[in-house]
């Protein structure tokens, strides 16, 4: 597709949101023409997913049922948002996508990396981004730090070790397609580190 796809991964608590807004300020300031959005929500039957998987009231949920709802969102945004805005020639910046998916459900839920892995792709047609900026930091602090936890927060800390695991993983075997930054860097330094490798790739 004619845009650019930009994916905020990493931990919980690790400043995804906080750098998609500054990039998107960024780009406001060039006047580029750009979507930010976050996953899972952004459209309206996301947003009900969102609330289905995180909300804590919901007491024990299958992991197999959490990995089909995140699927769902993902499947919506891709067709409702992503891939109009990417054919309008757009940047899409989204905090987490797929690889989310698999490293929370997947490595993390230790449910079947292959199995994840497929639904996480085949519900987003395959669509992979052109950009992947990976903020790393250690989950004992990062999650620890957040006071309100939603259910994916408050489900242990060893779940968080092997997503961050996963993620790195992904991040050494394809290194063209990834940013890996110090999420415990100043915000603007990272923002600067964003900007440079962003601003090559730009339609």
């Amino acid at each position: 597709m004619p845009g650019l796809f930009v994916v905020f991964e990493g931990g919980d608590s690790v400043g995804k949101s906080t750098q998609v807004a500054l990039l998107s300020d960024w780009l406001d300031g060039r006047g580029v023409r750009h979507l930010s959005t976050r996953q899972p929500g952004g459209t309206p039957i996301g947003a009900e997913l969102r609330r289905l998987v995180l909300d804590p009231s919901y007491g024990d949920v299958s992991p197999r049922a959490e990995a089909m709802m995140y699927a769902a969102d993902k499947a919506q945004h891709v067709h409702e948002l992503i891939a109009p805005a990417l054919a309008r020639g757009e940047v899409v910046v989204s905090d987490r996508y797929v690889l989310s998916m698999i490293a929370y459900q997947g490595a993390g839920r230790e449910l079947a990396m292959n199995d994840i892995a497929f639904l996480g792709w085949w519900a987003v047609g395959g669509l992979r981004p052109d950009l992947t900026v990976l903020l790393d930091a250690d989950p004992d602090a990062a999650v620890a730090a957040i006071e309100d936890k939603d259910r994916l927060e408050q489900a242990g800390l060893d779940l968080h070790h092997r997503a961050r695991s996963f993620f790195l993983e992904q991040a050494q075997s394809d290194p063209a397609h990834f940013l890996v930054l110090n999420a415990r860097g100043s915000r603007e330094s990272i923002a600067a580190a964003i900007r440079d490798r962003v601003e090559p790739l730009l339609p």
